[in-house]
């Protein structure tokens, strides 16, 4: 073997050797969190109701929320938080090198995504895409956007919805994509297309921040289902359970009637299924690798899963959301719990 044979080999095992070491830095995302001390997640960069400044320049929303309570089951303090301002891009090629610990973004659960390396714990949130128009448009429904262009990022499942809806229904259009869904928002304020999609809850979240929402509307249709929730990497069990019950936790107490104010004295209740889901009896935190009171803990700091909504994207924010198919199952809804037992 000569000089550099030999460079190109010893080379090769210095690669190798230091992607054992950064696998091993994040070989357990769940021991990570606990030595650190903080939860890093990946949010939305600005999406008012779900992650986005508050007048005190203080970040709040159902995102948030649901990385507070993460936190609040793996560290025991909510406030053990660290949120990182995330486009599409970044919080997809960030996960798996542990720039952040979990997304809780507004990303769709697909089966590419899936299987790509990142791991979908749970559904937070069901939604379906839509367009959005000026009022001064002749458009009032999607058949009327032939010829329209529309803005979208690039790389997001909105490309491919645009295009799988534009073909089916043999209509023509031109698309222009940007790096973020809020250089695509942009544009479209701005008038650079004709129409934009995005997640109806995504729209009526940017709709809020603006003077002239008077001047736009939504139009009817939903053209596809967009199942959304946290994400973790893919090959860490633990921390995708501790993830998917967290969120679970916040769904069950919704269903038991726990919330917030209540879930001191329902430490009391006689009911079997409040008692496991806040640790009085059992041994599930254990299991998880969790105090055993790590539910409570959530519930505790951000309530549940309806009180997260009402207070977030609920009829008396500016969203105006209704839970439609995110009511509870027993409401007509999709949203459910794994139980706890």
């Amino acid at each position: 073997m000569n000089f550099n044979q030999t460079k190109r080999r010893a080379s090769r095992i210095l690669l190798g050797l230091a992607a054992l070491a950064s696998f091993a830095a994040h070989a357990d995302v769940l021991d990570d969190v606990k030595a650190n001390g903080v939860v890093k997640c990946g949010v939305t960069l600005a999406a008012p109701g779900f992650s986005a400044e508050n007048n005190a320049g203080k970040r709040e929303g159902f995102d948030v929320d649901l990385c507070k309570a993460i936190a609040a089951a793996s560290l025991g303090d909510e406030t053990k938080i660290q949120l990182v301002p995330m486009d599409l891009k970044t919080a997809f090629a960030g996960l798996p090198t542990g720039a952040v610990d979990v997304l809780t973004h507004r990303f769709t659960w697909t089966q590419s995504r899936d299987v790509g390396g990142l791991k979908w714990a749970k559904v937070m949130f069901f939604d379906g895409q839509g367009f959005i128009v000026t009022k001064k448009s002749k458009a009032e429904k999607v058949a009327d956007l032939n010829n329209a262009t529309i803005c979208t990022a690039q790389g997001s499942t909105s490309e491919l919805i645009v295009a799988d809806y534009f073909r089916a229904h043999k209509l023509k259009y031109k698309i222009v994509t940007f790096a973020s869904q809020e250089q695509a928002w942009d544009a479209f304020v701005a008038r650079r297309c004709d129409a934009a999609i995005n997640d109806r809850s995504g729209l009526a979240a940017r709709l809020a921040k603006l003077p002239n929402a008077a001047d736009f509307k939504v139009l009817a249709e939903t053209v596809s289902n967009e199942p959304i929730g946290p994400i973790v990497a893919q090959g860490q069990p633990r921390w995708e359970a501790v993830v998917r019950f967290t969120l679970n936790a916040l769904v069950a107490a919704e269903e038991l009637g726990v919330s917030q104010a209540s879930v001191d004295a329902d430490r009391s209740s006689q009911s079997p299924d409040v008692q496991r889901l806040l640790g009085v009896t059992g041994d599930f935190g254990t299991k998880l690798g969790l105090a055993n009171d790590w539910a409570y803990k959530a519930i505790k700091a951000v309530g549940n899963y309806g009180d997260i909504w009402d207070r977030s994207i609920g009829p008396k924010t500016p969203l105006r959301l209704d839970r439609g198919r995110n009511a509870l199952v027993a409401n007509g809804g999709l949203m459910m719990s794994i139980p706890v037992r």
